[in-house]
C-alpha cells in the first residue's frame, strides 16, 4: 500500500529509496519515539536560551540555519542522526524568540500553545493508536490536498499582497481570519496522523535504523508547524478582547 503524507519529510519514496539497503539494526517505533523526545528537549533548551536572551539576530539566524538543515536532511537522510538534532536546535532559536514577541503582546499565550499542541499530540495518538482514526487511502488523500492546496493559497495570497489585492482580512481577528487559523489548525494536526503512520510503516518494513532520526524530524517539522499556527490563532482571540 502505497504512504502519502503531506509533510514534505515523510513520503512513501523515501521507503523507496532505502528498502534496498542491507539493515541488522531496523528502525523501530520505540526507537523513533526515544529520537523525538531528544529532539524535544533539544528544542526546549535551544528556546529557552533565546526566551532568555532575546535578540532578533539569533532568530534570523535559527531560522535560516533550520530551513538549511531541513533540506540537507530531506535529500541525506542518512545525516538525519546529525542533521536533526541540530536542525531541533536551529528552529528552538527561532521559536524562543517568536514565543518571547507573542508573550510580550499577551502574557500566558506561550504556555497555553504549549498545553494545546502537546494535547492536541497527545488525543491524536491514542485516537490511532486504539484505532478510532484509521488512515484510508481517501484520508491520505484528503489531507494532502488540503496541505497543497493550502500552501498554494498562502503563495499566491502573500503575492498578491504585494500589489494590494490579496486577503490580509485571513491574518486579521475577525470571524474570517479566526476561522481560517482554525482550517490551517485542523490541516496541521491531521497531518501529525499521516507521520503516526509513515512511522509505524517504516517499522513494519525494517527500514534502516537512521530513519528513526528522520522519522523524528519529520514528526518535529509538523509539530513546529502546529505550534506557531496555534500561536497565532490564539492571539487573534487575545486581540478581540482587547
Amino acid at each position: 500500500m502505497a504512504i502519502k503524507t503531506a509533510n514534505p519529510a515523510l513520503n512513501e519514496r523515501v521507503f523507496d529509496q532505502v528498502r534496498s539497503q542491507d539493515n541488522s539494526r531496523g528502525m523501530t517505533i520505540q526507537g523513533t519515539v526515544n529520537k523525538t523526545l531528544i529532539s524535544l528537549a533539544i528544542v526546549v533548551v535551544s528556546a529557552g536560551f533565546t526566551w532568555v536572551n532575546p535578540h532578533p539576530r539569533l532568530m534570523f539566524f535559527g531560522a535560516i540555519a533550520g530551513l538549511v538543515l531541513a533540506l540537507v536532511t530531506i535529500f541525506k537522510k542518512v545525516w538525519a542522526p546529525t542533521t536533526t538534532p541540530m536542525y531541533a536546535a536551529c528552529q528552538g532559536l527561532s521559536l524562543g524568540g517568536i514565543s518571547v514577541l507573542y508573550n510580550q503582546q499577551y502574557s500566558g499565550i506561550v504556555i497555553q500553545a504549549i498545553y494545546l499542541t502537546f494535547g492536541t499530540l497527545f488525543v491524536l495518538l491514542m485516537a490511532y493508536s486504539s484505532g478510532k482514526i484509521r488512515v484510508t487511502d481517501n484520508f491520505r488523500l484528503g489531507v494532502v490536498a488540503a496541505t497543497g492546496g493550502l500552501l498554494i493559497g498562502i503563495i499566491v495570497n502573500a503575492f498578491l499582497m504585494l500589489f494590494g489585492m490579496g486577503l490580509p482580512i485571513l491574518y486579521g481577528n475577525s470571524l474570517i481570519g479566526i476561522g481560517f487559523s482554525v482550517v490551517v489548525v485542523v490541516i496541521a494536526a491531521l497531518n501529525l496522523v499521516l507521520d503516526f503512520d509513515f512511522i509505524e510503516q517504516g517499522a513494519q518494513r525494517g527500514a534502516p535504523k537512521y530513519m528513526e532520526w528522520y522519522g523524528a524530524f519529520g514528526l518535529m517539522v509538523t509539530l513546529i508547524w502546529l505550534y506557531v499556527e496555534i500561536l497565532r490563532l490564539l492571539s487573534k482571540f487575545y486581540s478581540r478582547r482587547d
